[in-house]
């Protein structure tokens, strides 16, 4: 983690990298939703906790000098029942104008975080005219 990272607003971590950027690629590792204090936010609301991810997860691709159109894929975690994943997904379609870059949708058994419903992680890339 680096003090760019923490004054962006992204929550202080220990031991912790959220991303890495390898030439043209940045990959991000998996966003949670929490706010820059480090609480959890939407307890019991897997929409408001994949709001929260993609808030973190667009903070980093632009500290590190990308634009949401180099997201090249999406991988979207989801703890509990079927309507949960419904639920983050929805919240996720509309941020992107229902036009979501690839990715895959898990429905898992737990995440990290005690009531954490969502985890999203990316890999971005900008395309070599772009550099």
């Amino acid at each position: 983690m680096n003090e760019d990272e923490i004054a962006a607003g992204l929550a202080p971590t220990s031991k912790y990298c959220y991303a890495q950027r390898v030439a043209s690629q940045l990959f991000i590792a998996g966003q949670v939703p929490h706010d820059a204090g480090s609480n959890l936010v939407g307890e019991g609301d897997p929409s408001a906790q994949a709001n929260q991810c993609l808030e973190n997860l667009f903070t980093l691709i632009e500290l590190h000098g990308f634009e949401q159109r180099d997201i090249r894929k999406l991988i979207i975690y989801v703890a509990g029942d079927e309507q949960n994943l419904t639920d983050a997904w929805s919240a996720i379609s509309k941020r992107f104008d229902d036009q979501v870059p690839p990715a895959t949708l898990l429905g898992v058994n737990l995440l990290g975080y005690t009531n954490q419903l969502v985890e999203i992680d990316a890999t971005i890339l900008k395309e070599r005219r772009e550099l």
